[in-house]
Formats: C-alpha cells, structure tokens, sequence
C-alpha cells in the first residue's frame, strides 16, 4: 500500500494543487482515464468545503489529503480540524456518514456534488474535525501495459 500525504493552509489557492496532485496519483495508481475528471472535482469539492471550514471555525491548523494505493482501489481522505456540535447524524446522500453543523446549504451541497461524482464516499464528523473517504477501483497492473 503506497500512502502520499499533502497539507496545505486552508487558503482557497491551494485547492488547485491538491486537485492537480490528486489525479496524477490516481492516474499512476489505474483509476481509469474517464474518472480522472471525476476525481479532480470530487476533490476539489472536499477541499474547498475543508477550507471553508477551517476559515469560518478560525482553525489555523493545515487540510490534511491522503492519496492512498490499495490492491484493487484508490481512495482519498480528505481531513479537516474544524469542530462539529452535532456528531451521529447522518448526511443525506452518503453511507455510514455524521452529518456536521457547518454552513448548512454550502455543506449540503458540497456533499451531494460529492456523493454524485463518487459511488463510494463516507462523511464523518465529530468535535475534533471532519473526514471525507472516497474510493475508486483500479486497473491490474497487466491491464495497463500496452
């Protein structure tokens, strides 16, 4: 299992790095090439909500991204630091999720932009930050050779 670990600032312009990084890894990794526009948004999407978070909780701690290799799947997790008030609730659109009390319809529809670009996808939440989990399947590597 290879794991790449980004942090960055909870500045809006890093997103764009996480976003670029992300993809290569999932490209290396055999996500097929037709998904790879889906990972970038996907993403994007949770690292900008990551951001916000972090800048409306005045979190000065950096957005944790975790691109990870598995066997037969790619998943990213996007971390935040942000405090939720409300665990245990789930997040409409996602499985096994707690949904958080952040900005309300920004949050919601974050996630569901989210949950449609990605089948597999879990959202938790609790006092001491967030967690967006995402996996893609990958190619064999046989599969990938010309």
């Amino acid at each position: 299992m290879a794991t790449v670990e980004l942090r960055f600032s909870a500045l809006p312009e890093h997103v764009r790095t996480a976003r670029l990084v992300a993809a290569a890894v999932a490209r290396r990794a055999g996500v097929d090439e037709a998904v790879l526009d889906e990972v970038r948004l996907a993403v994007g999407e949770a690292c900008t909500r990551a951001v916000g978070l972090h800048q409306s909780s005045g979190v000065s701690a950096p957005v944790r991204v975790l691109l990870i290799e598995e066997e037969k799947q790619f998943s990213i997790e996007v971390g935040d630091e942000a405090p939720r008030n409300a665990p245990g609730e789930r997040v409409p659109g996602t499985r096994g999720a707690d949904e958080p009390d952040g900005d309300g319809d920004e949050d919601d529809m974050g996630l569901a932009v989210i949950s449609g670009l990605v089948d597999d996808v879990e959202v938790t939440a609790g006092e001491n930050g967030g967690l967006i989990r995402m996996s893609w399947p990958t190619a064999p590597p046989a599969a990938l050779a010309p």
